[in-house]
């Protein structure tokens, strides 16, 4: 009879396991504490929602609808898509509970994976993590601000600082459809492929966020957004920076910045990081002011931001920096004896209850082995307990640095312990 064969990830989802997880899990609580300082209440989101809310929220036109999502009928042969991006999502959420009706904005931050059905590289997974915030309900230049400064606030608090903040507005109403036509009438008299030109009559800002060598070329000097704003749309955009300036955030200005989401409308950006090659963007994001109009909602503003967690980790490997704690517990226990590991189980559970993080030597191993599972613990301090403790009333605290040790009674280790690892 055969092995089995053994089993691995699906080809472009990653794993983050011990040690390395606590890169990640430090960099998702990092970027999400800036959101939580800034009021900003937490939302789950389901993992799949209805085809629909995605091909009308994100756009029939964009990348993510027409070749990325994970689409499938269910057994009700209903047609569900797992989640590409956090927004639209966010967006049902806030319309179907009536969060909309309340005090505005409404304020939400979420975490968790995203799917998009991409080619695997560095940088670039089919399932990705992103730590996302959505303000909805007040068009306000100095919200705009605030939701660009939680971004970067996020990354400078992991002590990232090898990026920068692009900038530019998308227009609104009041001037895209003039803007549309110029850029149509541009596009149109280039020697586009089918595909090209079929997207350019659906969606003409799309065309400049072509990758393809020959058509940048073709499309450099075609007319920008930013030159033929309206009145309204560049005091807004201008009223943004200058809140910007007033909070300290640097950025650049980017006029041919073209998010890959249908969405967007006036303020538009997005953090790069040159460290990255290719897959340079660590998160972006923009105002919303059509959507929940669009899905069936009031007629009222949005704007938000979507980090990639993967790709931040990469940005502080590329600056040689981490941000994951130097060890995982504290405090490692080893007992020698049957009523030593006893004893020790319920100390260790008293010290987790102080808020101290303790392991235990597991399996009746040696204390040579024991000592060795502390040492690659990371802990600071290991308690030893045997028999000749247990007949005196006390254990054996020993400083793993140093190798220091002393003797405190059982009932006093607690405390003890709580006055050295918070010192």
């Amino acid at each position: 009879m055969s092995k089995a064969s053994t089993f691995s990830a699906p080809k472009g989802v990653p794993d983050y396991v011990p040690p390395q997880s606590a890169e990640f899990v430090a960099v998702r609580d990092g970027l999400t504490r800036a959101a939580r300082l800034a009021g900003y209440g937490h939302i789950e989101l389901p993992i799949f929602e209805d085809t629909a809310l995605f091909a009308r929220g994100v756009g029939e036109s964009t990348d993510v609808v027409s070749k990325e999502m994970y689409t499938f009928a269910d057994r009700g042969d209903r047609s569900v898509t797992l989640r590409p991006e956090g927004t639209a999502g966010v967006m049902r959420a806030v319309i179907e509970h009536n969060l909309d009706r309340g005090t505005l904005p409404v304020k939400v931050s979420y975490a968790g994976p995203f799917f998009r059905y991409e080619r695997p590289q560095a940088g670039r997974y089919r399932q990705l993590q992103q730590v996302g915030v959505e303000a909805i309900g007040i068009d306000d230049p100095a919200l705009d601000a605030e939701v660009i400064a939680i971004a970067d606030a996020g990354f400078r608090s992991l002590g990232l600082d090898g990026f920068r903040l692009e900038i530019t507005s998308l227009g609104d109403d009041t001037c895209r459809p003039q803007y549309r036509e110029l850029l149509q009438e541009f596009l149109f008299a280039l020697p586009l492929d089918e595909e090209t030109r079929r997207r350019a009559e659906i969606n003409p800002l799309r065309v400049l966020d072509d990758k393809r060598e020959d058509v940048r070329a073709m499309t450099a000097d075609a007319p920008l957004m930013l030159d033929h704003l309206s009145e309204s749309c560049k005091a807004h955009f201008d009223e943004v920076l200058a809140h910007l300036d007033a909070l300290g955030v640097p950025y650049v200005v980017n006029p041919r910045m073209v998010r890959g989401l249908d969405y967007y409308t006036k303020t538009t950006f997005e953090f790069v990081h040159d460290g990255l090659g290719a897959q340079s963007g660590i998160g972006g994001g923009g105002r919303y002011d059509g959507l929940m109009e669009q899905l069936g909602g009031q007629p009222l503003s949005g704007i938000g931001f979507g980090i990639g967690v993967d790709r931040t980790v990469l940005a502080l490997a590329a600056e040689g920096k981490s941000v994951a704690p130097p060890a995982r517990v504290d405090v490692f226990c080893v007992p020698m004896g049957a009523e030593a590991k006893g004893k020790l189980v319920a100390i260790a559970h008293q010290l987790r209850g102080s808020g101290i993080r303790v392991d235990l030597a597991y399996g009746n191993r040696g204390v040579k082995g024991s000592m060795k599972a502390a040492d690659k613990s990371g802990a600071a301090f290991a308690l030893v307990l045997g028999e000749r403790e247990l007949e005196e009333g006390v254990v054996v605290l020993k400083h793993l640095a140093t190798g220091e040790q002393e003797s405190v009674a059982l009932d006093e280790v607690v405390g003890r312990l709580g006055t050295l690892v918070v010192s």
